[in-house]
């Protein structure tokens, strides 16, 4: 495919993932333990946005109540996390140049279980329902940290090192979890599981804000990597050449990637293969430049988090599902049918 076809086909798939986002967002705030029309959800927003056109009544007001109170905080915070999780992955990627790479590989989700399965154990409670996000948010970045100055130590490759050093500081990890878990208390455990499996059930606009925020930093610090990551792509030496601080574009990246997958995890909790699949499935269609592949991943990370919180929420009646159970429900398949046709098409260039 060339150039110009490359970049229709981008602007083709963004169009409409975004028009996919609004449509799964409409419908899963119409939907759930709690029913509303889609025309409750556009009166909720008119009645915000332009108050004296859209009658109000006793059970408008009740019903925008629900919705501004506990549907809408969920929305929002399944497009922030979905949205940073496939930015995450992309960038990831690009940092390893692998496309089975993603954000857990560097450590920085087992080191947020970690973060979390203490302040559960513990009780902590200094800053309220703020204490298991902010132990999982510093947790999940002092990992990263940990796994990048080990990796200076070990001369090999700089992604390859990254690389071991993560799987050694997750299987530490993930013992220290294990351990935690056994001598909590046993209410702890049903808690420390439950934030594992993943969920943003309880959403607040302040939870909301303070994800946003910080993912929204991570977001701008990633656009001027599209380039840099375009020419590492090419190679370390090659990129050097032509003049790519290569170590300062990955501790920038790896940086970003933290900020990112951490913010998302600390209230939401482990969320599997939206940082994989997302990406990966993006530069199948789209080739691979990352002024394509960077923003279509966050519109597609947004849209498979807010569509696999509606089944959450609607597949088992009275029952909210862990929605880290449906990502990879719905991840694993996909991502096999993926490598399947990647491998396919590879084998065929050959012969």
């Amino acid at each position: 495919m060339s150039g110009d076809g490359r970049t229709r086909t981008a602007w083709l798939l963004g169009v409409g993932l975004f028009a996919l986002v609004a449509v799964i967002t409409l419908v899963s705030s119409s939907v759930g333990q709690f029913s509303a029309t889609v025309d409750d959800v556009l009166g909720a927003f008119g009645r915000i946005i332009a108050p004296g056109q859209f009658a109000t009544t006793d059970e408008t007001a009740r019903v925008d109540a629900t919705l501004w109170n506990v549907r809408f905080p969920r929305m929002a915070m399944g497009l922030v996390v979905g949205a940073a999780l496939g930015v995450a992955g992309a960038l990831t990627q690009s940092l390893f140049g692998n496309p089975l790479a993603e954000p857990s590989v560097i450590g920085i989700t087992s080191g947020a279980s970690v973060g979390a399965a203490i302040s559960i154990a513990i009780g902590a409670s200094a800053l309220g329902m703020l204490t298991t996000p902010a132990f999982a948010f510093a947790f999940g970045l002092a990992t990263a940290i940990l796994v990048w100055m080990l990796a200076q130590r070990i001369p090999a490759q700089r992604a390859v090192s990254l690389l071991l050093v993560g799987i050694a500081v997750n299987a530490l990890a993930g013992a220290a979890t294990a351990f935690i878990f056994m001598v909590a208390p046993t209410t702890a455990r049903d808690a420390v599981v439950f934030w594992q499996l993943g969920s943003i059930a309880g959403s607040t606009w302040t939870s909301v804000g303070i994800t946003a925020a910080f993912v929204l930093v991570g977001l701008i610090a990633a656009a001027p990597l599209i380039r840099p990551l375009d020419v590492l792509a090419l190679g370390d030496r090659a990129a050097a050449h032509v003049g790519l601080r290569v170590p300062l574009v990955r501790i920038v990246t790896i940086t970003v990637v933290a900020l990112l997958t951490a913010a998302a995890v600390a209230f939401a909790g482990i969320i599997g293969f939206v940082g994989l699949i997302v990406p990966h499935a993006i530069r199948l269609i789209v080739g691979p430049s990352h002024r394509h592949v960077v923003p279509l991943s966050m519109l597609a990370g947004a849209a498979l988090v807010t569509l696999a919180d509606l089944g959450a929420r609607t597949l088992v009646p009275l029952t909210d599902l862990p929605i880290g159970m449906l990502t990879s429900t719905l991840g694993a398949p996909l991502f096999l049918i993926l490598l399947y046709r990647t491998f396919a098409s590879n084998r065929g260039a050959m012969s």
